[in-house]
């Protein structure tokens, strides 16, 4: 008995190990193999294609007679900053490019100060308008009813444009089927301050470099996008004051909440949704100039709002909303997919591991060739080519590439910990950007609860009545009131 027992444990041992999971395909070439050409294909794939794309990307051509001219716009600039004196070269900018019109549209407690700043201007069609609270959307809305141009500009306040600009972003309307037209973009660069704040500067322009590049690519190939950024871009004024899109752009629903943040992905997805092309022009003539944060906690907060809103709207677009898997299938894989995919500090690793242990059974002079041809492709290629303009401009800036090599494994972690905190909303890299975060995510308004009357002889009718929205005697009217509470759209 003694001698069955103590061999119990050897026995239960015998039937568990064999259900273990073995990892023996860990020590097959072929295995290695199968993930290094997935990993590989998946990942440089749309980079080859898009290298060809951007390469060959044209503007649209200035027509010898053109449908619009700069008097057939309005421009619209949302603002919060607390000193408007500093907006004035901005603005001064704009108006050199003599739109029709020009809206400010301010929060309600700086009204006054921004009026003062935009009567010293000089340019008699500058209107400026208060909202209730410091919202994009909200602001946007106030101007739009407004607007009495066949073409409507929405400008970041901080932004400088060169004096064609009007005209470049004017030329592919020509399309009749063209509803919104953005524009290529630069940093405005600082030379002189200390290397910490250069080294972020030289981050916040290659963002942008890349930009440029993705966004060409994909409108070269499908003419899609995920987001046509809100620093400048033309839509037709049509497209916003129609009654479903203002009732959509202030109502927009996000898991449980109403969301008022994320305006341009809105208005992106928007077009597709109702099948209106869009359009880059990429040229130096209509090339602006912004500005982004200058020092690591600013960038790095500025970086996690971008990689909140890229999760929600990517995610809408592809299981909300869906009209991007008809409309823009390569953009599908190459912009919306890849945010659930594109994490460079695991793949990366993954690509070199792979390559060296798929090739264990080569000589070793050829293995080790494989792998430093992955690696300079790697780091010689994939980690340049988006930056071959910024690059071109400013030779010096090459000494800043390990740096853009190395946050670019940080950001995997942004992203992961922007997903995680989706619900979050809050401007974080500007202080008077947060003053009504609360109206950017808003709980959805809950029915309240009522008591359903009895049914009796006496009135037995009562449900059918109150359904009817009919009331008489002493029945009682029953219907689902919202709380008093519910915000306004």
């Amino acid at each position: 008995m003694e001698t069955h027992f103590g061999n119990l444990p050897m026995r239960l041992c015998g039937v568990l190990v064999p259900s273990l999971p073995s990892f023996d395909f860990l020590n097959s070439t072929t295995f290695w193999a199968y993930l290094f050409w997935i990993l590989w294909l998946h990942r440089y794939v749309r980079l080859l294609v898009h290298c060809l794309s951007h390469w060959t990307y044209k503007s649209k051509p200035l027509p010898a007679n053109p449908k619009y001219t700069n008097q057939d716009v309005t421009v619209v600039v949302p603002t919060i900053h607390d000193n408007p004196e500093e907006l004035k070269p901005s603005l001064s900018s704009l108006i050199a490019c003599n739109p029709a019109c020009l809206y400010l549209v301010t929060p309600y407690d700086k009204f006054e100060a921004l009026k003062k700043a935009a009567e010293q201007l000089g340019f008699e069609n500058v209107q400026v308008l208060s909202s209730t609270i410091a919202n994009k959307r909200r602001q946007l809305c106030e101007a739009i009813p407004s607007i009495e141009t066949p073409i409507t500009v929405l400008a970041d306040d901080d932004v400088t444009w060169p004096s064609k600009m009007l005209t470049y972003l004017l030329a592919p309307f020509e399309d009749g089927k063209m509803g919104g037209v953005g524009s290529c973009q630069r940093v405005k660069r600082v030379w002189y301050e200390p290397w910490s704040t250069r080294i972020w500067n030289w981050l916040g322009a290659a963002y942008i470099e890349r930009r440029n590049f993705e966004i060409t690519a994909t409108h070269n190939i499908d003419g899609g996008t995920s987001c046509m950024s809100g620093r400048t871009v033309a839509y037709r004024t049509e497209i916003l004051k129609g009654h479903d899109f203002i009732s959509e752009f202030q109502n927009e629903k996000w898991g449980e909440g109403t969301l008022n943040t994320d305006d341009d992905n809105f208005i992106t997805r928007w077009l597709v949704k109702n099948r209106w092309k869009t359009w880059i022009q990429y040229d130096p003539e209509c090339e602006l100039e912004t500005t982004l944060e200058n020092n690591m906690e600013l960038f790095v907060l500025q970086c996690i709002r971008w990689a909140r809103s890229n999760w929600r709207s990517n995610w809408t677009s592809l299981f909300i909303e869906g009209h991007v898997w008809r409309q823009q299938m390569w953009c599908t894989y190459a912009l919306h997919i890849a945010t659930f995919t594109s994490l460079a500090f695991l793949v990366d690793p993954l690509l070199l591991l792979s390559c060296w242990q798929a090739t264990a059974d080569w000589e070793t002079a050829q293995r080790e060739r494989a792998f430093w041809a992955q690696f300079i492709f790697m780091f010689g290629f994939t980690k340049v080519v988006k930056l071959v303009g910024l690059f071109k401009r400013n030779p010096s800036d090459i000494v800043f590439l390990p740096v853009s090599i190395i946050f670019g494994y940080f950001h995997g972690l942004i992203k992961i910990y922007a997903l995680l905190t989706l619900r979050t909303t809050t401007w974080g890299s500007r202080p008077d950007g947060d003053t009504n975060n609360d109206s950017r995510l808003q709980p959805l308004p809950k029915p309240s609860e009522y008591v359903a009357s009895p049914k009796t002889k006496e009135h037995s009718d009562l449900t059918a009545s109150s359904a009817s929205g009919i009331s008489d005697g002493p029945k009682t009217r029953q219907k689902a009131v919202y709380d008093a509470e519910t915000p306004s759209p």
